[in-house]
């Protein structure tokens, strides 16, 4: 097989275990919002058994296993890119490193996995699995994507920073998303834009961020009194404002600018990302936190991390195949 043959079939790989982790992300806020984290209070089996039992409220453990399966076929995946990294990496081109990250990220969130069920669904072992897997889903994007061929422009320079500053701005949001939702604070406010029918409701700052509370506390269905769930759910409204403008401003500025056509359309993916999120969170706190909203406003959560890791890959530089050194010049991309 030919080494630009043996590229495109490992950036096929990473674009089906990217679909996968998409859909894991969903099925996991699925599971979450269901009530069904602990359909399995067992880890990795279900109540001793690798596949659930009639008798041990079925449904929600049916739902909580199809998770886990979809989530060690996604592991499955990245293990084969692992070893074909490795096998190839004398190969122009052959990412490697991120790989290796991506092996270790995917270790760590197993190990995430299993203390969000022992740990009876800790909102911050919660955040940090939720995290885990969107960080799965970007680098997963990220190599199915071919790298620039070309030496970005002064201006896409400049992008590529407001880029880094965007995506870390979204991490941050996403955090706040994933303690909103953790800690039942989506519905503390039912309307908007005000909340409660006040701009500023009574709000406990000091106890929504408590980030632990011990060990034998169970979380399903929350501890937070609705002032601390205000001042959360209030908190995730402001960095919804923060995070939605820079990104915004970012992908206005792709269409705007004398950017490449790669760039553009990257950025107006972004845009139309952004935009949607927004009008699902709004729709969801509208008409009462439903499940399809709420599990797609998750899914919108994913589809940002795709658009910001589609632009900072059209962003970044990359040297042609041609011009590669032999033994993977391009490992680090």
């Amino acid at each position: 097989m030919m080494p630009r043959q043996r590229l495109s079939w490992f950036r096929r790989l990473a674009l089906i275990g990217a679909l996968l982790a998409a859909a894991v992300i969903v099925l996991g806020a699925w599971v979450r919002l269901t009530d069904a984290g602990l359909g399995c209070p067992d880890w990795p089996g279900c109540y001793g058994h690798f596949y659930p039992q009639a008798g041990h409220d079925y449904g929600r453990a049916v739902r909580e296993m199809v998770h886990r399966y979809c989530a060690a076929a996604l592991g499955l995946v990245i293990c084969a890119l692992l070893v074909f990294a490795v096998v190839n990496r004398r190969q122009r081109g052959q990412p490697l490193a991120p790989v290796l990250a991506l092996f270790v990220v995917v270790c760590l969130q197993g190990s995430l996995g299993a203390f969000t069920v022992t740990m009876l669904l800790k909102p911050l072992i919660v955040t940090l699995h939720l995290l885990g897997g969107l960080s799965i889903l970007g680098l997963l994007w990220w190599l199915s994507l071919e790298p620039q061929r070309r030496e970005p422009s002064a201006k896409e320079k400049k992008m590529r920073r407001l880029g880094i500053v965007g995506a870390a701005v979204l991490t941050l949001q996403i955090a706040l998303g994933g303690w909103t939702s953790t800690n039942y604070a989506a519905v503390a406010c039912p309307d908007f834009p005000t909340c409660q029918g006040l701009w500023w409701p009574s709000m406990d700052f000091r106890d929504a961020f408590v980030l632990s509370r011990g060990l034998e506390v169970d979380y399903e269905g929350g501890v937070l009194g609705q002032p601390a769930r205000a001042a959360i759910h209030v908190t995730h409204r402001l960095g919804a404002l923060i995070a939605g403008s820079i990104l915004l401003c970012l992908g206005a500025w792709t269409l705007l600018g004398r950017v490449g056509g790669r760039v553009r359309v990257a950025g107006g993916l972004l845009l139309l990302a952004v935009l949607a999120q927004i009008s699902i969170g709004i729709a969801t706190v509208r008409w009462g936190v439903p499940l399809a909203l709420a599990t797609l406003h998750n899914a919108g959560a994913a589809l940002l991390v795709i658009a910001m890791a589609t632009l900072l890959r059209a962003l970044w530089p990359a040297p042609s195949l041609g011009m590669l050194p032999l033994g993977g010049g391009d490992a680090t991309r």
